[in-house]
């Protein structure tokens, strides 16, 4: 994804992962609220973001990120802000952890599971034709979001500008970026990241994410 950016040293401990996944569900958390808000995305973040989704078989952990933390740098400075309890916008707060636990519903729900999965593989066909970030490809990710997360009982009910959030691709790029929150929520699982550890682990968290700076 950024062919000139050097492959970082990997986490080497479970704690970093964490960390790490953890800030890429606060990213795409970050880059709703600006897309609702102002139309606009980190480009960096997003191409991180979208990237991770499409790749469902990664070669390591590292590479979902594209190998470097800086492009979870908005996700990591987010999450610091959290953890050090420095005041942190409560709507991206809000929306990271209402990803945290539709993904533990996802994961409650094996059928869904595989819908997910056998719809992102052909979202992956179209990725390889037209690039990740195409509106295409977007489109169809914010379809898949639309047709397994959403229908869950408890949905995210985005705030930003009324006339932003319906113009052309809107929906489909909110839809998307919080579908690439549920792909980060999901490896801060598999990391083995737990809601209570948020709460008990602050310190742990923060240390790891200071030593990626």
């Amino acid at each position: 994804m950024n062919g000139t950016t050097p492959i970082h040293r990997a986490p080497d401990s479970s704690t970093a992962r964490q960390a790490l996944a953890l800030a890429g569900v606060f990213q795409a958390a970050s880059q709703v609220d600006e897309l609702a808000r102002s139309g606009q995305v980190d480009e960096r973040a997003w191409g991180t973001l979208i990237h991770a989704t499409l790749d469902t078989d990664p070669a390591s952990f590292e590479a979902i990120y594209g190998g470097h933390p800086n492009n979870l740098r908005l996700g990591i400075e987010t999450l610091e802000g959290m953890l050090g309890r420095r005041q942190a916008n409560p709507v991206v707060m809000r929306y990271g952890f209402s990803l945290l636990m539709l993904m533990s519903k996802l994961r409650n729900d094996a059928d869904m599971m595989d819908t997910l999965g056998a719809r992102l593989s052909r979202v992956q066909g179209q990725a390889e034709h037209f690039g990740a970030t195409h509106e295409n490809v977007i489109a169809s990710l914010g379809e898949v979001y639309q047709d397994t997360i959403s229908t869950f009982k408890n949905r995210i009910v985005v705030q930003g500008d009324p006339s932003l959030l319906q113009s052309r691709m809107m929906p489909e790029r909110v839809r998307a970026c919080l579908l690439t929150g549920i792909r980060f929520a999901l490896l801060w699982h598999q990391q083995g990241g737990r809601r209570w550890k948020l709460m008990f682990q602050r310190g742990s968290l923060k240390k790891a994410l200071d030593e990626l700076n």
